[in-house]
């Protein structure tokens, strides 16, 4: 059995879910998180001032899977994940 962890963009998750349902995945954990990998953040206007914000919003998805299945759902996420 071996761990998985993936974080996902919000708009993505549909995509990467129903990917995996088609694999035989039978559970998953699903965490609402915040980070930035190579966007680092974007900045925005409130009430006149201008502010960054460095954290957006992802989708940490969590399963324990057999070993036998671990490349097909590395694989079937990094292909329905992209943008």
């Amino acid at each position: 059995m071996t761990k998985l962890e993936a974080i996902i963009q919000p708009s993505r998750f549909e995509a990467v879910k129903e990917v995996l349902a088609e694999l035989g995945v039978e559970g998953m954990t699903i965490s609402d998180v915040r980070g930035h990998g190579r966007q680092k953040g974007h900045t925005e206007v409130y009430r006149g001032r201008e502010y960054t914000v460095d954290l957006v919003p992802k989708i940490k998805i969590e399963m324990v899977l057999a070993d036998n299945l671990v490349n097909a759902a590395v694989d079937a996420i990094v292909q329905s994940a992209a943008t």
